[in-house]
C-alpha cells in the first residue's frame, strides 16, 4: 500500500468551480503507481469531493500539469 499527497498548483476557475493553489488531499492506494493517472484518477476525484466538495475532474484540473503528487 502506498500513501500519496496530491496538491493543486495554481488558481483555476472552470465550469463554476474555483480551485485555489495549495488545496491538498491524501489518498492510500493498493499500487505504487501515480493515483492521478491510474484508473482515471478516481481515488483523487473522490478525495477532493469528500474534503472540499468539488469535482476536480469536471473543473479540468485532473492532470499532472495542475497537480503535484508526492509519495509519503
Amino acid at each position: 500500500m502506498a500513501r500519496f499527497r496530491i496538491t493543486t498548483k495554481r488558481v483555476k476557475n472552470s465550469n463554476g468551480i474555483r480551485i485555489e493553489p495549495g488545496m491538498s488531499v491524501e489518498v492510500v492506494t493498493q499500487s505504487m503507481s501515480n493515483p492521478v493517472t491510474t484508473n482515471g484518477g478516481q481515488v483523487v476525484v473522490d478525495a477532493f469531493y469528500r474534503i472540499y466538495g468539488i469535482d476536480i475532474k469536471r473543473a479540468g484540473a485532473l492532470s499532472m500539469t495542475e497537480l503535484h503528487v508526492e509519495q509519503l
